[in-house]
């Protein structure tokens, strides 16, 4: 069994005691420098008996990790503070929400169909509320712990921009669908996926879309696929490529798809703990829109987009995935988010809830009517 806690390694406080922070965990207690951390939630005695299931799993697999838990409850931002001044994690994991996006995944399916063709965007007060106020409690505690996030980042992140209080970067959405990309495009161009690199810049709204229709918008992406030998252009044919994973790329999706997402929240982490300045795909990096290749190491995140395009163009690109995903615009200088009618119109219909403009101070509200709207649908659909 080998004891993996080298002097330097980084700290990293997960929090949120959900299945995607579970599998997360898990992961985490295997690798060379992320073994070292803190799980972190509301609940203390829950918290003990996953991080023991996590590391007695290590231990099958010959590996000895330190997991510690902190009761943590973030509405209680001062609280919150002393307890990250106490601890100092390294890299600040966010896997909490209001109401995770796989909760109508359980309605009946027809009804789940519907519903979501409300997209991701109205929901963002659940995902927002508690990232606003960790983040709040990040400023306060004086830690320059790095912050990734793991509910709706592509939104999140330019919203808490506005107020100085983003996430270095986030996880899952776009990084989750560059896998099969890979292989697809490893196989049109008859080369082995480990010979094969992506370049991805989309927002959350296509890596949804396209695993279940199998096609996807041009203004919501922009792809390029090179060797990763030289960065040689490889040609390839996007709708192909998109119609692959509808086919014989297809997946698991839902709770089990998860797996997936707490893999891409893996390789983030990793890069960050092993400064490696690793190729990786993640959305809101410094607070921008959507998602982008970037480079991740200790000090920071830069991105790597595909040869020829601006920063000002992924941003645009970005921006159509946004309003695809039911917001039309976040204000840069106040945060305040203007949401798409036609998405926000199926929430009506569907729920009796509607916000066409929200503030970001006015989220946690607006989290609690929409919470409660959804309690007393979902009651009716049980």
């Amino acid at each position: 069994m080998t004891d993996k806690k080298p002097a330097d390694q980084p700290l990293i406080m997960v929090i949120g005691n959900g299945d995607l922070s579970a599998r997360l965990l898990t992961m985490l207690l295997a690798g060379e420098r992320t073994s070292r951390v803190v799980l972190a939630g509301r609940n203390a005695a829950a918290l003990r008996l996953r991080a023991n299931l996590a590391r007695f799993t290590a231990a099958n697999l010959g590996v000895v990790a330190a997991v510690d838990t902190a009761e943590v409850d973030l509405t209680d931002v001062a609280r919150t503070a002393a307890t990250l001044a106490s601890i100092r994690p390294d890299i600040i994991f966010m896997g909490a929400s209001l109401q995770s996006w796989r909760v109508i995944t359980g309605l009946p399916a027809d009804v789940f169909a519907e519903l979501d063709e409300a997209q991701l965007g109205p929901w963002l007060p659940m995902h927002l509320t508690l990232n606003h106020l960790l983040m709040q409690a990040v400023r306060e505690s004086g830690i320059t712990a790095t912050t990734v996030n793991a509910a709706f980042p592509d939104a999140v992140g330019p919203v808490l921009k506005a107020v100085g209080l983003a996430p270095d970067l986030g996880i899952g959405n776009v990084a989750n669908i560059v896998p099969a990309l890979t292989f697809a495009a490893a196989a049109q161009a008859g080369l082995s996926p480990a010979d094969v690199r992506v370049r991805l810049v989309a927002q959350h709204y296509f890596s949804h879309y396209v695993p279940r229709f199998g096609t996807g918008r041009p203004d919501t992406y922009r792809l390029s696929v090179t060797t990763v030998d030289g960065d040689r252009p490889v040609a390839v044919d996007a709708d192909e490529l998109f119609a692959m994973l509808t086919g014989p790329l297809k997946r698991l999706g839902g709770v089990e798809g998860q797996l997936l997402t707490a893999s891409s929240a893996m390789s983030v982490l990793a890069a960050v703990a092993g400064d490696t300045g690793r190729l990786v795909h993640a959305p809101a990096p410094g607070g921008l829109p959507g998602g982008y290749p970037v480079r991740v190491g200790a000090t920071g995140v830069e991105l790597d987009l595909p040869a020829g395009m601006t920063v000002a163009q992924a941003i645009g690109v970005n921006e159509a995935g946004l309003l695809a995903d039911g917001i039309e615009h976040i204000d840069a200088t106040t945060g305040t988010v203007t949401f798409a009618e036609p998405e926000m119109a199926i929430m009506q219909r569907m729920l009796g809830y509607h916000c066409r403009t929200m503030k970001l101070s006015e989220a946690a509200d607006h989290a609690a009517e929409l919470g409660a709207r959804y309690r007393e649908f979902a009651s009716r659909h049980a």
